[in-house]
């Protein structure tokens, strides 16, 4: 690769880590209930919210039980509403190029993906939504789904701070809400006046006529883009205006807007390890776990953007020769935009897979073999930072695993962050990591011998495989993502990958949740001699192979037969 890409990869990953820090900080004490710079504007919009819903209810302090059950009715009203605006679009203003409702299990399928921030698109979004449907059913859960995560996260963190046994883990709506009106709508605010000043598209209205040098008229749509691909990436949403998403100029028009987009997914996700080191009073605790982290996304982006520039033997300079062949000359641009080149389009696959974002700027699904393992292999251990709040959980989780293992084997109290691990926490942390691989396994192994699936493959052999593993590992995940080889707008995919979108999300918060409320119950005891101690080196190495071993021993079968059999079948010049 180029020096200039590798500046690139280095610029981008450099800024993200620097910008991380103020913003992990400036969450903290927004979450924290602290002072802030910006109170004197945002309280008068906090209160009149308050007012809305009832000051009785933004006062109250909630337990875990509480705070998840909350937390639930209110992810479930909207995702009723999501549902009627898609299924009744017909019926709802804003729609002058008459587009019809959703089919109900299309529409099932969407407005579970954009209630738990996936962000799956089983449709072309500018030939099926009205601009209505794109801003009250899109735009709107982008910023409800992001918050969401982000503040179980931190009712999560103050259950290791918490003296009242638990009875006071925060508040879901005044967390909630102040996590929108504080972080998300002032950033996107910006961002989006940024993207228009960059050409990005913003209007209510539906279409543009051009005429083109041959004399016959186009028709170009347009909407409320720059607004929806601000928090479409800050928000780790994913999905898109338009179906090609940050590959189309009309949302991703510069360079400059295709290095914003990276740093605005990451953002966050990495902020919050950060917030963690503030909440607990140990920056050095948050500063294993973010080295953890950034160690995953350096070693999988490696995988992803070096394979990619050698390209593939078959189409080296010299035909179709040995598998010793030196490569494709200029590397695999396949699928890729000449605005962008590899190395954009490489780094921009890896973060928006390792932050589960889900957007995208080239085709995935045209990638050689070896970077298919990066994108699956970051959803499925869905802890290289991941989403927001959803990353930080499952490697807290990998954390804890970790702690119980290590105190089993050297002889010391399984402790983290002076709460005791047990038999209780174990079996629901073990609950959780069980979850995520059999959401994907399974449907992905009767998809695999279902008539009614197999006919939606767009490729044979083990990559159509690939793409249905990838499909499940998106959803799963939270990302929302796709090889794009795959028709998943159909009544199998759209119900199974609803179901494994939903199980994916919920029932993990729900057992973390658990976990919390029995650790905010035991006392905080000091260390001692006899402790381990979770925030040095030597652990945060233990931490980082459970993850791997942990990880491997779960999908490495998965892989062996999608991409790793790929890469060898490549190797040996066949294609399918």
């Amino acid at each position: 690769m180029s020096a200039p890409g590798w500046l690139q990869i280095g610029f981008t990953l450099l800024a993200i880590f620097l910008l991380s820090i103020p913003a992990g900080r400036y969450m903290a004490r927004v979450v924290m209930g602290q002072r802030t710079p910006f109170d004197r504007f945002f309280d008068p919009i906090d209160n009149a919210i308050y007012f809305l819903i009832g000051r009785n209810v933004v006062s109250q302090a909630m337990n875990w039980k509480v705070y998840t059950l909350h937390m639930l009715a209110t992810n479930m009203a909207m995702t009723l509403i999501i549902f009627a605006i898609f299924l009744f679009q017909d019926h709802l203003p804003l729609n002058p190029l008459g587009f019809h409702g959703m089919e109900a299990f299309q529409a099932f399928n969407e407005a579970i993906s954009f209630i738990t921030n996936t962000n799956w698109q089983s449709y072309s979004g500018e030939t099926t939504l009205s601009n209505f449907s794109q801003m009250g059913a899109i735009t709107f859960p982008m910023f409800t789904s992001s918050a969401t995560g982000f503040v179980v996260a931190m009712a999560w963190i103050r259950a290791f701070t918490v003296t009242d046994g638990g009875a006071d883990l925060g508040n879901f709506y005044r967390d909630f809400i102040r996590f929108i009106t504080r972080v998300l709508i002032p950033v996107c605010f910006i961002v989006a006046l940024v993207f228009i000043e960059q050409g990005s598209v913003q209007t209510l209205d539906a279409s543009v006529t051009a005429h083109t040098l041959q004399g016959a008229d186009q028709t170009i749509i347009v909407g409320p883009v720059a607004s929806q691909g601000a928090i479409e990436l800050f928000g780790t949403n994913g999905g898109g205006f338009y179906n090609v998403n940050a590959a189309h100029p009309f949302q991703n028009p510069t360079p400059l807007t295709n290095i914003i987009l990276m740093v605005l997914m990451a953002v966050l996700p990495a902020g919050i390890v950060v917030s963690f080191g503030e909440m607990i009073g140990n920056r050095r605790q948050a500063g294993v776990l973010y080295g953890i982290m950034g160690a995953l996304v350096v070693l999988f982006l490696l995988v992803c953007v070096i394979p990619e520039q050698s390209g593939t033997p078959i189409l080296s300079h010299a035909g179709l020769e040995s598998a010793a062949s030196s490569g494709q000359p200029g590397g695999n641009m396949e699928g890729k935009e000449v605005r962008f080149g590899i190395s954009g389009s490489a780094l921009f696959a890896d973060i928006t897979t390792a932050f589960t974002t889900g957007a995208v700027n080239s085709a995935h699904d045209s990638y050689t073999p070896l970077p298919g393992i990066t994108m699956l292999g970051q959803m499925m251990l869905q802890c290289v930072f991941g989403g927001k709040g959803v990353g930080f959980l499952n490697a807290l989780v990998f954390g804890l695993i970790a702690v119980f293992v290590a105190g089993l084997m050297v002889g010391r109290t399984p402790e983290f962050l002076g709460k005791r691990i047990e038999k209780q926490e174990i079996i629901l942390v073990s609950l959780t990591l069980l979850i995520h691989p059999l959401v994907i396994l399974s449907p992905t192994a009767w998809s695999m011998i279902a008539p009614y699936a197999l006919s939606s493959l767009g490729n044979n052999g083990v990559h159509g495989f690939s793409e249905v593993l990838y499909a499940f590992a998106s959803g799963a995940a939270d990302n929302g993502s796709a090889f794009a080889g795959l028709n998943s707008n159909t009544a199998w995919f759209n119900l199974a990958l609803g179901v494994v979108i939903f199980i994916g999300r919920y029932p993990p918060i729900i057992f973390l949740m658990g976990v919390a409320g029995s650790v905010a119950q035991k006392p905080t005891t000091p260390p001692t001699t006899s402790t381990l101690r979770t925030d040095t080196l030597r652990f945060g190495v233990f931490w980082l192979a459970t993850i791997l071993i942990v990880g491997a021993l779960t999908f490495f079968p998965a892989l062996v037969l999608g991409p790793i059999a790929e890469f060898f079948a490549m190797k040996a010049g066949l294609t399918f």
